[in-house]
């Protein structure tokens, strides 16, 4: 049985590789290199701290027969800011001086930064599920919409979303990449 939880800072290792396999090719753009080694111990560095954008704070697990199988990782849009900064801080001192991401989201809306589940479970209604779990706990509970981004090209993402009731708002840029603008609005 599948079950849905907030994340503990013991989830972190589990967490990150999920985050990092969902972001793709974005990390390395952050790091302005393509070196799978380092993507993978930037998001291992910042899933195991507090108070960032990728925190094991700001994340939710789904969890089978004892193993986290997918991850979430979400927050308030106005927050947006506030949570990048000590990143985007670590970033410029480290790897990429010039380093200005877009924002993303903003005020108004729970952003869904990143969702991935475990590549040997998907097709099993586990992301459905997720989403599901993730829409009952945001949406219906705060009546704020629930927002995310996808690229065009994800046709499976792009169809379970809008399966789900998730709704087109347009598109925004990420690290020079147009993204599409999906919204589930509140009831």
């Amino acid at each position: 049985m599948i079950t849905f939880r907030k994340a503990t800072a013991a989830d972190a290792t589990s967490i990150a590789p999920m985050l990092l396999s969902a972001m793709d090719t974005i990390v390395y753009r952050f790091l302005n290199r393509e070196d799978p080694a380092a993507a993978m111990g930037f998001m291992q560095y910042w899933c195991a701290r507090e108070a960032n954008q990728y925190s094991w704070q700001n994340c939710f697990v789904a969890e089978w027969e004892g193993r986290v199988v997918a991850a979430a990782n979400l927050y308030d849009g106005a927050l947006v800011r506030s949570l990048r900064q000590p990143v985007v801080e670590w970033v410029r001192a480290h790897h990429n001086p010039g380093f200005a991401p877009e924002d993303e989201t903003g005020p108004g809306e729970i952003y869904l930064d990143t969702i991935a589940i475990d590549p040997e479970l998907r097709g099993r209604g586990i992301g459905a599920g997720f989403l599901q779990f993730l829409i009952h706990h945001f949406v219906m509970a705060t009546a704020m919409p629930l927002g995310l981004l996808v690229e065009p090209g994800n046709l499976p993402a792009r169809k379970l979303y809008l399966r789900m009731g998730f709704q087109r708002q347009g598109t925004k840029t990420l690290m020079g990449k147009e993204l599409e603008h999906l919204v589930y609005l509140p009831a």
